[in-house]
């Protein structure tokens, strides 16, 4: 797949005078689209225009304008620039925007965090219940007039610790030191926990249907949330006739800890740490893909030495992620710790070189807007050298020569079906397991961002879809990140590592950005409304993990469930940027 020759955006108003208008706002783009006429633009927007791939839903809450706002970012398989349309309503409850799940049904966990965290209700929404708050949560955490126990201010640096350098706890002001907002009327001690009747009805509504003829008894069972095989701290509801998945919920939010509310707390720059915490096995993705999209609001160029250094650090992410993905998958399938320590040896070596330019292992905090905060010293540059050009190909031959042809290992994971491409593109897929099902899209090549046009490498692509493509195409990518590394280590220039002055503060104009890199598990995207303040008015993440899982029920039903620990596995999920 070359690099897509950019085409003229689709004009909706031609094609729909008087329903859709384009955002005429200062920084904004796109089209507003009225919300009686939304299920039938949606509709052209995939079947006429192509764009086929949906994969993202962002709610926005305008209070002083007394609107919510919906914004829907559409893209086309076959590459290109993306198509951005939004639906306005009043803000009066109950806020109801027709949903899209029955056009593009990747919408389905979106639109429930839509719900859930900012009070949009999806009209049509077959299951739209809560989905990263509890059950009996009160509120929608993400409007603007929500306030939370000791609410302070509505944005850091808070006065009570700047710039005077002292502070008071908010706790010490309330009597009884307890970080509790009960709602009216509610007895604590008199409350007796209701059974989630919610999930259990749901996912009694979606389970399949005996086709035996035989009577049979189906059961309930719960794995997770604390199960060594579900990456995290994930539940997952499984209805099970026999060993057969009949129906299947996930549960998750109980790591939530709302970081879109943190980051509207914060100013620009005191975002960036908390970016590594999402997936945090690849912080330095993490990072990359939120600069690019303030970068963008801001205008400004990156140093050319920087962009370099920027791609060094994500492809050495991407090797280090894929190698413990094929470890794990392993541990996930009985091997029991062998080749996941020898996946975490080559990951300390990596991770050596992100200590040496960051200070840290994990938690790198290293990119800036307008470059990175500190450049590669000159023995690192050999040992990055080193790794690229023996070690790490080298490491990657010997893994492959182990595992993909053990007889154990294929027995289990060939010929068992993940997700065909129609359905991968339906349900908002992205990432190895979208060209695993032969969909060669990746946004190095499809929507090139940072430098990436100036490297010479292949999308890796297969055409099975099931388990073992999945398994193959991550050595597929490893190899082409080491193709990648190779041009970018012999292209590097010597020269400033940031465009921009150290400052503690940056300015950032009013207008929104969206913006996405292809991160090791699909598409990480990053959207930004600024008003001008130091603070973002709208901070949001499109996690792959997050949206990548709305596939699972589709994937795993009618297979055993002896499988389903290695399909969960196949998509590669994080659970700190699933709940964030």
């Amino acid at each position: 797949m070359t690099t897509p020759v950019l085409t003229p955006i689709a004009d909706l108003t031609a094609r729909f005078p008087g329903s859709v208008t384009k955002d005429e706002r200062a920084g904004y783009s796109g089209f507003l689209v009225a919300k009686e006429n939304l299920l039938e633009v949606a509709a052209a927007i995939r079947d006429e225009f192509g764009y086929d791939l949906l994969t993202a839903v962002t709610g926005v809450d305008y209070l002083a304008e007394n609107k919510m706002e919906v914004v829907y970012h559409a893209y086309k398989t076959t590459g290109g620039p993306g198509l951005v349309f939004k639906v306005q309503v009043d803000r009066i409850d109950p806020v109801t925007v027709p949903s899209l799940v029955n056009i593009w049904p990747g919408v389905d966990f979106q639109e429930r965090e839509a719900w859930d965290l900012l009070g949009i209700k999806f009209d049509g929404h077959p299951d739209l219940r809560r989905i990263l708050m509890w059950e009996g949560y009160q509120g929608h955490p993400l409007r603007k007039d929500w306030k939370e126990p000791f609410f302070e201010e509505e944005v850091k640096p808070f006065k009570s610790r700047w710039p005077d350098g002292k502070h008071v706890f908010a706790e010490e002001k309330n009597p009884f030191r307890d970080n509790l907002n009960f709602p009216k009327n509610f007895d604590p001690d008199a409350y007796q926990p209701e059974a989630e009747k919610d999930l259990y009805s749901s996912l009694e509504r979606f389970t399949l249907k005996s086709e035996s003829g035989l009577k049979t008894d189906q059961i309930v069972v719960n794995m997770g949330p604390h199960h060594p095989s579900t990456h995290g701290v994930l539940r997952v509801a499984v209805t099970l006739e026999g060993e057969t998945i009949m129906g299947l919920k996930p549960v998750m939010g109980y790591l939530h800890r709302n970081h879109d509310k943190i980051g509207e707390r914060c100013t620009f720059l005191q975002i960036l740490p908390y970016t590594d915490r999402l997936d945090y096995f690849n912080s330095m993705s993490n990072n990359f893909g939120y600069v690019i999209t303030v970068e963008k609001l801001m205008k400004i160029p990156v140093a050319e030495r920087a962009e370099y250094i920027r791609v060094i650090m994500a492809e050495l992410s991407r090797i280090q992620n894929h190698l413990i993905f094929i470890g794990m998958l392993l541990n996930d399938l009985g091997t029991m710790y062998t080749p996941s320590l020898y996946a975490f040896e080559e990951r300390e070596l990596i991770l050596d070189i992100f200590e040496a330019v960051s200070g840290a292992r994990m938690m790198c905090n290293y990119f800036r807007f307008g470059g990175v905060v500190r450049d590669i010293p000159e023995d690192v540059m050999q040992k990055i050298k080193g790794l690229v050009q023996d070690r790490l190909p080298a490491k990657t031959d010997e893994m492959d020569r182990f595992l993909s042809e053990n007889e154990v290992l294929v027995g289990r994971l060939k010929g068992v079906h993940v997700i065909n491409a129609e359905d991968a593109a339906k349900f908002s897929v992205t990432g190895p397991v979208l060209r695993a099902a032969g969909v060669p899209y990746d946004l190095r090549r499809a929507d090139p961002y940072g430098i990436y046009d100036r490297f010479d490498f292949d999308v890796a692509v297969r055409t099975h879809g099931d388990m073992m493509d999945n398994f193959l195409i991550r050595f597929d990518e490893i190899r082409q990140s080491l193709r990648i590394l190779e041009q970018a280590l012999k292209q590097i220039p010597q020269g400033p590592i940031n465009s921009q002055k150290p400052q503690y503060q940056v300015r950032v104009p009013a207008g929104e950005a969206y913006g996405r890199i292809e991160s090791p598990k699909g598409e990480l995207a990053y959207y930004v409304v600024s008003n001008g303040k130091p603070n973002p008015y709208r901070y949001h993440v499109r996690p792959p993990s997050f949206v990548n899982l709305t596939a699972i029920e589709h994937i795993c039903r009618g297979t055993k469930i002896q499988d389903f620990v290695a399909l969960l596995a196949m998509l590669d999920i994080v659970m700190g940027e699933l709940d964030r």
